[in-house]
């Protein structure tokens, strides 16, 4: 399974690919516009994402104006529901309104950061989304 982490901390990075490397192969990202990037560059390498972790507050562009265009890329490639990117964004936000947009365009679970080990592979689990054999 191919990952993408987009995540502007450092150290947030390095607890999310440490956390998901015994899923698969992670590439990292550091804002929204090198999230997008990495996302056609592996279309275009015919490996998409199968999952892509997003940070909600990055600088350059944010995670919710990325998804919108990650969604908006998939429709356009006319991708099959089944073989779009499954999306959870991250934010250490208590906001409710930044999260209900996420949902709104098109994400499929939330974590809160810091995150929650525990809580995250229930989260993955219920998303089919199992480590490498």
């Amino acid at each position: 399974m191919r990952i993408l982490i987009v995540e502007d901390d450092l150290s947030s990075r390095k607890v999310m690919q440490q956390f998901l490397e015994p899923y698969g192969r992670c590439d990292i990202a550091v804002d929204g516009i090198e999230a997008i990037d990495a996302f056609l560059m592996a279309w275009d390498e015919e490996d998409p994402y199968e999952v892509i972790f997003l940070d909600i507050m990055m600088p350059r562009l944010d995670g919710n104006k990325a998804l919108k265009v990650i969604r908006k890329m998939e429709k356009d490639k006319k991708i099959p529901e089944e073989n779009k990117a499954i999306i959870i964004m991250t934010t250490a936000l208590n906001d409710r309104k930044s999260v209900n947009e996420a949902f709104e365009l098109g994400c499929e679970a939330y974590a809160a950061k810091p995150i929650n080990r525990e809580k995250l592979t229930e989260v993955m689990d219920k998303l089919g989304i199992s480590k490498k054999e």
